[in-house]
């Protein structure tokens, strides 16, 4: 049995590792591909190291192509879009624990729009940022994204879970709303919160669509518009666009890093219950 359980436990890491390469091999791949120069790109048979490291290639991203304006209207939106998961946290709190008139009805509102595809409200909320004149604007850019329905449904979710008694027994200890939403209901809140810090940051730091059509000044432009660009204007430069999709991946990866111990804390407490 104990011979069994090692050679089934054998298996297991194997096909694990062979599909973890799998999935990392094209990262990989483009992360080297980035230090290489153009004739090696190319070269075939291809090179897996490069010979010749160089990093001309992230030099003439930020000095010749606009990548730091790119970078910092990036960084700008991923910002605000954390202020806003604060938002939908908040509302999320308070469809899961307080008790006010027509709260169904409100939340029913908020599943309904979680129906409607992005795009078909994209011409409507383009109209009415044009009437505010907003349009062209930084503002125009993170306004429509600071509030997320399907955060608000599922941080309410996770707030149903909560106790009550643990929320009413800091309120007769004399803690104010606010004190128990930041003390109290944050920490508790950190597995979903993991999970929703990655897919904002993920959606803010891809976002591509909505500032291509609300602005027309590439100062405004984020790094997925921007790599877009220089796929059209360089499209022999493989290891240009290498470097600029290694700079749009590798952030990613180290905020899943960084929060990843959280979900995995919360699929324990989840197993606990």
């Amino acid at each position: 049995m104990l011979l069994k359980n090692k050679v089934e436990k054998s298996i297991v890491i194997t096909i694990m590792l062979i599909g973890g390469l799998l999935v990392a091999l094209p990262f990989i791949w483009m992360i080297l591909s980035s230090f290489k120069n153009e004739t090696e790109v190319l070269a075939i048979p291809p090179t897996v190291l490069p010979n010749d490291p160089t990093f001309s290639h992230y030099i003439e991203l930020f000095q010749n192509l606009n990548f730091d304006v790119y970078l910092v209207n990036t960084l700008i939106i991923v910002f605000f879009s954390m202020i806003g998961l604060l938002l939908n946290t908040m509302a999320g709190y308070g469809f899961g624990k307080f008790h006010f008139r027509g709260k169904e009805i409100w939340f029913m509102v908020v599943l309904i729009t979680m129906m409607l595809p992005g795009q078909v409200t994209m011409i409507p909320t383009y109209l009415i940022l044009n009437e505010m004149g907003l349009t062209n604007t930084m503002t125009g850019i993170i306004l429509p994204g600071l509030i997320s329905a399907f955060n608000i449904f599922l941080i309410r979710q996770f707030m149903v879970t909560i106790p009550d008694d643990l929320i009413e027994a800091a309120r007769l200890d004399g803690a104010g709303e606010f004190y128990i939403f930041m003390r109290l209901i944050i920490p508790l809140a950190k597995p979903i919160l993991a999970v929703q810090v990655i897919l904002t940051f993920i959606a803010s730091w891809n976002s591509f669509l909505w500032p291509l059509i609300i602005a027309n000044d590439q100062s405004l432009y984020t790094l997925s518009v921007g790599l877009s660009l220089l796929q059209d204007e360089n499209v022999t430069n493989y290891g240009l666009q290498m470097a600029g999709s290694a700079l749009m991946v590798i952030p990613v990866i180290i905020i899943f890093t960084i929060f990843q111990k959280y979900i995995i804390e919360g699929f324990n407490v989840s197993g606990i219950k």
